[in-house]
């Protein structure tokens, strides 16, 4: 029930961003995508309804799935604050959601505040994902500041001993008090938003705290707790963070030993048509998936141009006629 009402909660904060121009241009992309899935390629002209921005790409952080955390890049770049109004103004009209997070840290953008405030200001819904060590008062009061209308915040275990077999670096004492700062500003700015969403992975090494991490996230007074599949990389052989509790695990055995993901993997996707990924480097990427940037579309100099080129669409293309022949997709449950 609980989870139901948090939902509920969620869809009533969204609500406030929809507008006629953004609910049009959901119809168009529809269209489109249905037209392209019967051969008809019907690229209409569309903008994304969501797309992810990275504010940094490094992390402090040594998560071994991760490959920010497994290259242990410890700096990097942040995006270009420029590039970014700029992208905002160009889409805020059709543009509904925009979630700052990729694959680094976002909190290690000193300006994600501004950014998320920007964004907010120009009507559009907004999230973050964040590893929640950077997380104290003074960050914790300008997020709520800014208008984010949504934060999850990776808390992979009970306790320390746990918490850090995954995120290798971390303190686990660190992110609680993250979640009761933002608790903390929210009730004292008397604000409804950020939905707080704790967000545990389930690998080998915690599955054995679910029933625990319920009881944390009780008593932490989050919007919500959300458990989650983790996606890894080499898993073929098996591996050993691969969860026993076949509800949480993205593979299954085969009858010959190997593994497999346990969705059919179908000639489709419609995050193509609806959304993207802007790097901190500004690279415009199909999704969240493509981690290595293989699949570049072009740079964000004029984002709806890149969006709709020749080369996004002949990637469009590729995936109706044979998702497979991409690497990315191979390790990707989206329908």
């Amino acid at each position: 029930m609980t989870q139901i009402l948090s939902s509920i909660n969620i869809s009533f904060i969204s609500l406030k961003y929809l507008s006629l121009k953004k609910i049009q241009n959901l119809f168009r992309i529809g269209f489109s995508y249905l037209l392209s899935r019967k051969n008809l390629f019907a690229y209409t002209k569309i903008h994304p309804f969501f797309i992810s921005i990275e504010p940094a790409d490094f992390c402090q952080l040594e998560c071994p799935e991760c490959p920010v955390g497994a290259s242990k890049r410890k700096q990097g770049k942040t995006i270009d604050f420029k590039a970014f109004t700029k992208t905002v103004d160009e889409l805020k009209l059709t543009l509904f959601h925009l979630i700052f997070y990729f694959q680094g840290e976002p909190l290690l953008n000193k300006k994600l505040p501004e950014m998320i405030s920007y964004a907010h200001q120009s009507g559009i819904f907004t999230s973050t994902s964040t590893n929640g060590q950077l997380l104290n008062s003074a960050t914790a009061k300008a997020l709520v500041q800014s208008g984010l209308d949504k934060i999850i915040i990776s808390v992979d275990g009970t306790n320390q001993k746990t918490y850090q077999k995954y995120r290798k670096g971390g303190r686990f004492e660190l992110a609680l008090e993250g979640i009761e700062h933002l608790n903390f500003w929210k009730k004292e700015l008397k604000s409804r938003t950020p939905f707080v969403e704790i967000q545990m992975v389930i690998f080998k090494t915690n599955e054995h705290q679910i029933s625990e991490m319920k009881l944390l996230a009780k008593k932490l007074k989050v919007n919500r707790l959300a458990l989650k599949s983790a996606q890894l990389y080499n898993f073929e052989n098996g591996h050993e963070l691969l969860t026993s509790i076949p509800k949480y695990a993205r593979y299954k055995m085969l009858p010959n030993g190997k593994y497999a993901l346990k969705n059919k993997l179908h000639n489709r996707c419609f995050r193509l048509w609806s959304g993207a990924v802007i790097t901190a480097k500004g690279d415009v990427l199909p999704c969240c998936f493509d981690k290595d940037a293989s699949h570049s579309f072009g740079n964000i100099d004029n984002f709806s141009s890149i969006f709709q080129n020749p080369k996004a669409n002949s990637f469009r293309t590729s995936i109706l006629e044979n998702r497979k022949q991409h690497q990315m997709c191979r390790n990707c449950t989206s329908k």
